[in-house]
């Protein structure tokens, strides 16, 4: 039988770089010193800006649905605005995002992000009025008009209760906004 374990500390530090560049790799030396019972170093979660958002677990060992129905929400957005979700499942959870366009856009002018403006996506290619953009995090497909299409960035998540996210159009723009989760719960039910 598995040990639960109900004591994690979470962590969070904010590396500052000398220079502005691209970091290839990152290597990390646990130290421990003058001390006594057991230590899990378990997940690492590297992203950039300088706020700490919500986390994203492994989903084939950790999560299981809540049993709930799927949430849909909606939303219009001219310009740009902050979208709130409100998750009551128990943690982190795939989002899948929609945009309808209602007038054309220029490449790389829609974009999205959460929190505090981190998790950024950005969908490179031209945007008529009309198209479905479809950025599915549960599915890993970033789609235009049922269509692969490139995109700059992230997929999204809904973290667990409040969830904040930042749709970004061409100034003026208009374009409506489909969001699709199902909440999830932590751990699995027969331990």
């Amino acid at each position: 039988m598995a040990k639960i374990i109900n004591n994690f500390i979470r962590f969070a530090e904010v590396l500052k770089l000398k220079e502005e560049k691209r970091i290839v790799s990152v290597t990390l030396r646990p130290l421990i010193a003058d001390c006594t019972g057991e230590i899990y170093f378990t997940d690492l979660q590297l992203q950039e800006g300088d706020k700490l958002t919500g986390y994203t677990p492994h989903t084939t060992v950790m999560l299981r649905s809540s049993g709930n129905t799927p949430r849909y929400q909606n939303a219009v957005v001219r310009g740009s605005a902050t979208l709130v979700l409100f998750n009551t499942g128990e943690t982190s959870a795939g989002l899948d995002l929609y945009i309808y366009p209602k007038q054309p856009m220029a490449a790389g002018s829609i974009e999205i992000s959460q929190g505090m403006g981190s998790h950024k996506c950005k969908f490179t290619s031209a945007v008529s009025a009309g198209d479905e953009f479809a950025l599915k995090a549960v599915a890993r497909e970033c789609l235009r008009n049922g269509n692969p299409t490139p995109k700059d960035g992230f997929y999204q998540y809904t973290a667990a209760y409040d969830s904040k996210h930042h749709v970004k159009l061409e100034n003026g723009k208009s374009a409506r906004v489909y969001l699709e989760y199902v909440e999830m719960m932590e751990g699995d039910p027969r331990l």
